[in-house]
């Protein structure tokens, strides 16, 4: 059968087109129950006897089939196991699809589990549930009337089928689709409803999302005393903004003071500070929202004090009525060059004051589940609890749970429903518990969740991708590729490492110069474009690198095996060579796939020792050698152009064999090793940049790193005015030459640490598209190149990947698709790398905190430290012996904060920005949400400020922050 629609349609330059649409129908769409007789299919995904928990509502079987709302908020109670034998209507698949594409994913893989028995029908094709919308009808009133038409249409054919015992159960929280649902003699109930009318419900009414009419009543306005404004409607903040009177951005909250935030809006060079609770406005951090200015007399500067989530400032009554006129400190949000941690370094004197505004509508809410714990009532036999987040960034959740007792040890997992004007909470539901508090495997869990890094195992449809083993190299390979194996070709890694991406030779040519090859595992090879194992890559992005495990972005046999460059195999390679002079200067370059076999695998220490040991002459050592001399010509001739030496403080963990935690832990060391892979790793991604950009002007994936406004170097300059140091931060150049000479004799860390400073006003470097941006933009501020991009790990970075596809079409080694040449396309895989890589960064760096806190578990030792910022309540220490920094906190009954220098002073003791001091470092478990490194001052010694006073400051703390279970 074939419907037909015809209508006039108006183009953009004035005109009239014809549109006619053809839908067609059929009568040969079968149910998909397997207690069905009449429907001749093979494709029968529900049970012919459920077999679920029992329900009070119904005598006999039945088949649940939800309408778009219950699968789109109660997404949750219908991944739990019990949920079974569910009816997915094609009108919610393509609605869910069009509204929310985490619950689209959530929902596909629920209908992909053959064990969950969910079916989709396909309503809108078949010949007797299809309708058309009727005029004047909504189309959300034209759906749910699809909806029902298709749960009758399952009822009358389970009749005709001989089993008048099995029902159809509509499940729908609209009261007005389900009394139109019982009008037509179907069984219809709210999902609250039906849950309830199970045997054993607890489990599942915690999994229920508060958005029922069960909860109405609670969320009617005037019930309760309002603490917040009330939000503006979406239609009045787009006009707002679009007027200008509203702007637009995405909010971050403070990490530092819960009750500051940031609003970022493109266009501003500095996002507008937010104060106080009442300005937040239920705000979530990411979320997209828009505010409104104060007037000029209002605007304040980010906040000197250290507000932390376990202490007094976090908890309070709920009727705690906050107006922003708390002192302010914060800092604005800088970046390092490659996404390194910040820890604001700012003063009050040292901040501007800034735009600051208030929060007056969400214009969308960037909510996701949570990780965290279950903080329980002490109001014996109440279902009301508190959830505190592991993001300290997030607030504290309220929820209702039967399970408390149960719950409160177990790391779990919540969502957020909504937030009422009169709760100072959010109110969410519970997901899923994740396993025992502090147990590692549940901690790698929870960090890995909480920077939604995909580590799921690889599928079956990813595995069917991969070639089978034993792997040969066949004679059309021979012929296609350049045989390099006669080369003297080595690989230069960390210890340990199995995922070889890169390798190098050099030899001296007859006229002097030298060839140098940068060989890369070609794993575009075995990726092919629009593979399941492809769209896997894509999605995942990088590999993600644990403190005691790797999370591959491809799987084992290609990570580990087939692309990784070990020694003494044949492998495939995509190679980068030069004739370079011997002042490094490039004469020519090329590019070829190539087959290689690697002499040997070195680390760092290997590869340095083969360089400094004049005995040893063979091929490899006088190829490390040559490239070992070039690297050094290269990097000066970096630096002499701007590039710039920055300082992060990174650690290294030796872990136990058998149980993998940590047994000592230092700071890394570089050798010259380290810089010459770099050297060559930077100049063949520079080539490569040049080359695809010049064959592909508008969809070469590159990689930028802007610029600094002068404002976020204040700090820093500040900083370093305070030991008689200017610095100039005019150009990269400037600044790489300040760096270099500022050196005090007798401090010889200050000038690491104020490398580590710089790094923390560095903008973030980014992933994009070619043809988005103008060709002065391409700059790669960090590195003083004019063009850049990722071309050496194609192994762990899908950035590579698609590059090697770009340069493999330049060259005619491989052919071209639709997808790499669509600058749209490109663009938007380059905004997922960018967020897959800055998450990857944070979850590392959570896991050497993690590990940190386990290493410290047992451990109480006394060290050097330097202070790195100082607040009106605590200073920020850097203790370069671990690489670690935490808060030491300070009593300001004995401390008085100068805002000048800025200083802390006590008597004759003065605490200004780099100065030394002893503390005493060891676990501070208390908090078990919140685990962290707790330092008490050893030396220089305070009048009336020993160790003993510290840990009664930081108990005197404890009983107010345990109003938040009020």
């Amino acid at each position: 059968m074939l419907l037909t629609k015809s209508f006039v349609k108006k183009t953009k330059k004035g005109g009239v087109v014809k549109v006619v649409r053809e839908h067609y129908l059929r009568d040969d769409i079968w149910c998909g129950c397997l207690c069905c007789d009449a429907c001749q299919a093979t494709e029968k995904c529900l049970e012919s006897e459920p077999e679920r928990v029992e329900s009070h509502l119904l005598s006999g079987g039945y088949y649940l089939l939800p309408d778009t709302n219950v699968v789109l908020h109660q997404i949750d109670f219908l991944e739990d196991d019990s949920i079974h034998n569910v009816i997915i209507t094609q009108t919610v698949v393509e609605e869910v699809r069009h509204r929310n594409a985490a619950a689209y994913k959530r929902l596909r893989d629920l209908i992909g589990k053959p064990d969950k028995h969910f079916y989709v029908f396909s309503n809108e094709h078949h010949r007797e549930t299809y309708v058309e919308r009727k005029p004047d009808e909504s189309s959300n009133d034209r759906n749910d009337r699809a909806i029902r038409e298709a749960a009758k249409w399952y009822m009358q054919h389970l009749q005709k089928s001989q089993k008048p015992d099995t029902y159809i159960l509509l499940l729908t929280n609209d009261k007005d689709n389900r009394d139109l649902a019982r009008t037509d003699g179907l069984e219809a109930y709210a999902v609250r409803e039906y849950v309830k009318s199970l045997t054993s419900s607890a489990m599942l009414l915690d999994r229920l999302a508060g958005l029922d009419e069960s909860m109405e009543e609670d969320m009617q306005p005037g019930k309760k005393r309002e603490m917040f404004e009330e939000h503006q409607s979406l239609s009045k903040l787009q006009t707002g903004i679009k007027s200008g009177k509203f702007l637009q951005g995405t909010f971050h909250i403070s990490r530092d003071n819960y009750k500051e935030g940031n609003v970022i809006v493109s266009g501003m060079e500095k996002s507008v500070l937010i104060c106080g609770l009442l300005h937040l406005n239920r705000a979530v951090d990411g979320d997209s929202v828009a505010v409104q200015l104060l007037a000029e007399d209002e605007w304040k500067r980010p906040s000197v004090v250290f507000q932390d989530v376990a202490n007094v400032e976090r908890s309070g009554d709920d009727d705690d009525d906050d107006d922003g006129d708390d002192d302010n400190d914060g800092g604005k949000e800088s970046s390092a060059m490659e996404t390194k941690a910040t820890t604001p370094v700012a003063s009050d004197t040292q901040m501007e004051i800034r735009p600051t505004g208030k929060v007056i509508g969400i214009v969308k809410r960037n909510w996701r589940p949570y990780c965290g714990i279950l903080r329980a009532s002490s109001n014996t036999g109440s279902y009301n609890h508190l959830f505190i987040p592991a993001e300290r960034k997030i607030p504290y959740i309220s929820l209702q749970t039967r399970q408390a007792e149960l719950l409160s040890s177990q790391r779990i997992i919540v969502s957020i429903d909504n937030w009422p004007r009169h709760s100072r909470y959010p109110r969410g539901h519970f997901v899923r518990a994740l396993g025992k508090i502090g147990d590692k495997d549940t901690e790698n869990e929870v960090l890995l969740l909480e920077h939604d890094v995909p580590h799921q195992p690889f599928s079956a449809a990813v595995t069917a991708c991969l070639p089978s083993l034993p792997w040969l190299i066949t004679n059309e390979d021979e012929q296609k590729r350049q045989n390099l194996r006669h080369l003297a070709i080595c690989s230069v890694d960390p210890p340990g490492c199995t995922d070889i991406d890169d390798a190098l030779h050099c030899i001296k040519l007859e006229n002097g110069n030298f060839e140098v090859g940068v060989h890369i595992a070609d794993v575009s090879h075995f990726i092919r474009p629009g593979t399941a194992v492809d769209n896997e890559a894509a999605d995942r992005c990088t590999t993600v690198y644990l403190t005691d495990k790797r999370i591959d972005m491809v799987p084992e046999l290609l990570s580990s095996n087939l692309c990784s460059l070990r020694s003494n195999v044949d492998r495939f390679a995509f190679s980068c060579m030069w004739e370079l002079s011997p002042d490094a200067s490039i004469v020519n370059t090329r590019f070829a796939k190539s087959i290689i076999r690697s002499r040997a695998s070195f680390t760092y220490a290997e590869a340095q020792l083969r360089i400094d040991n004049a005995s040893e002459t063979d091929e490899l050592a006088v190829s490390l050698r040559y490239l070992n001399s070039l690297a050094k010509i290269l990097k000066k001739g970096r630096i002499s152009s701007g590039a710039l030496t920055l300082a992060s403080p990174e650690v290294n963990f030796s872990l136990d064999n058998e149980t993998h935690d940590p047994i000592s832990v230092k700071t890394k060391q570089s050798l010259e090793t380290n810089s010459m892979v770099e050297e060559f790793m930077l100049l063949a991604n520079i080539s490569v940049a040049r080359h695809i950009h010049d064959h592909f002007p508008q969809v070469a994936v590159l990689r930028r790193h802007p610029s600094p406004p002068t404002s976020n170097y204040e700090p820093l300059v500040k900083a370093a005015l305070s030991k008689g140091i200017t610095l100039a931060v005019d150009t990269n150049k400037a600044l790489a030459d300040s760096l270099e000479s500022a050196v005090i004799p007798d401090q010889p860390f200050f000038n690491t640490m104020l490398r580590i400073l710089a790094t923390r006003c560095m903008m973030q470097a980014l992933y994009f598209c070619s043809g988005s941006l103008a060709r002065d933009e391409y700059h790669h501020y960090g590195l003083a190149a004019d063009i850049y991009t990722h071309f050496t790990s194609p192994i762990r970075r899908y950035s590579d990947l698609m590059v090697h596809r770009l340069l493999a079409v330049s060259i005619g080694a491989d052919n071209t698709f639709a997808d790499l040449l669509d600058k749209h396309k490109v663009e938007k895989v380059c905004n997922q790398l960018n967020y897959r890589h800055r998450m990857a960064q944070y979850a590392g760096r959570a896991s050497v905190g993690l590990h940190t806190q386990l290493f410290f578990k047992n451990r109480v030792t006394e060290e050097e430290g330097y202070v790195l910022a100082v607040r009106k309540n605590a200073l920020q220490i850097l203790i370069p012996k671990y690489g670690l920094e935490a808060p030491l906190r300070l009593d300001s009954s004995i401390f008085t904060y100068s805002a000048n220098v800025p200083s802390a002073d006590a008597g004759d003791v003065s605490f200004t920005i780099f100065d030394s001091l002893i503390v005493r470092v060891s676990l501070d478990d208390d908090d078990l949400q919140h685990q962290r490194l707790k330092l008490a001052l050893i030396s220089p010694k305070v009048k009336g400020f020993s160790v003993s006073s510290q840990s009664e400051l930081r108990q005197s703390i404890e009983p107010a922050a345990k109003r938040v279970l009020k």
